[in-house]
């Protein structure tokens, strides 16, 4: 089969995995208004290492382990439990679409720092782009108005530990340390966060048990998902479907939380998208386009 062929599904599959991704934050909203912010996302790193171990431990026995760059994985897996413990306690006190919108700053900071710390050459049209992000983070966050909230700074610092996330999943791209990655971006934050979640345990009801074991699951379908999307097709022409995430979130904000839509947020929200998906295809155009994975999942 062609990749013009296996085009379509594949987009099928990551519009699939980004609808988990924010079921999943949608599920971890709720949670917050029950318990503390930390034991939401370790719940969410828990069960997902287990359901991931689960799943590569089936197919690819126990290889999964095995990492050449064990520092690399370990910052890697912290910078994302990192990000996700800042989303949500933004997500306790601000709009699910406004948090998730800045977080997909992230991708617009990559190439910003690709051009700060790897030296790699960024023409007027991606500084344009970076720059058009730049407003559009600023009508998220509305610094200065009566409506803006401090804790959408939580979020924008979110999306700068995303950038380097991101960063990080370049340099382990090599087929063994990506596979390694697949079980260790989560399995050290679970670690760390076990051994520190005795000083803010609340024992959760049967439901708040099951709702983080969603929250796992959801991760680890989202996150294989990605996987399998990405061997129909190459991540050059997938990667401007992840935004589909921000719109996905956008509905739960509006039916599940009955939040309002601001102009400003949907305005900046437009321009956060346009400029990540004009970096896209500036690169892909350029012939040096990268993998992008999902935004702090």
């Amino acid at each position: 089969m062609k990749t013009e062929d296996q085009l379509l599904p594949a987009i099928g599959i990551i519009l699939f995995a980004t609808l988990c991704f924010a079921a999943m934050d949608t599920t971890g909203k709720f949670l917050t208004a029950q318990l503390p912010a930390i034991m939401v996302v370790w719940g969410r790193t828990l069960f997902q290492t287990v359901f991931a171990a689960g799943y590569l431990g089936a197919v690819a026995g126990p290889k999964f382990f095995v990492t050449h760059r064990p520092l690399a994985q370990f910052i890697r897996s912290i910078t994302l439990t990192s990000a996700s413990l800042l989303v949500y306690y933004a997500l306790s006190h601000v709009p699910l679409a406004d948090v998730i919108a800045a977080m997909f700053f992230g991708p617009i900071l990559v190439a910003l720092f690709s051009a700060i710390f790897l030296r790699e050459k960024i023409g007027i049209h991606r500084i344009g782009a970076i720059l058009a992000g730049f407003a559009g983070i600023l009508l998220i966050l509305r610094p200065g108005m009566a409506d803006a909230s401090p804790w959408l700074l939580l979020a924008l610092a979110a999306a700068v530990l995303n950038a380097v996330y991101l960063m990080l999943t370049r340099f382990l791209s090599d087929p063994v340390e990506r596979r390694a990655a697949q079980f260790h971006t989560t399995s050290i934050g679970a670690i760390v966060l076990t051994l520190a979640i005795a000083y803010f345990w609340q024992t959760p009801d049967l439901t708040g048990f099951a709702l983080l074991t969603l929250m796992g699951l959801l991760g680890t379908i989202g996150h294989f998902s990605l996987v399998t999307a990405f061997k129909y097709a190459p991540a050059s022409l997938l990667s401007p479907f992840l935004y589909s995430q921000v719109f996905f979130s956008m509905l739960s904000s509006v039916l599940f939380f009955g939040d309002r839509l601001t102009f400003t947020t949907l305005a900046g929200t437009l321009l956060l998208v346009a400029s990540g998906i004009y970096i896209w295809w500036r690169e892909r155009k350029l012939g040096v386009a990268h993998t992008k994975p999902p935004a702090a999942h």
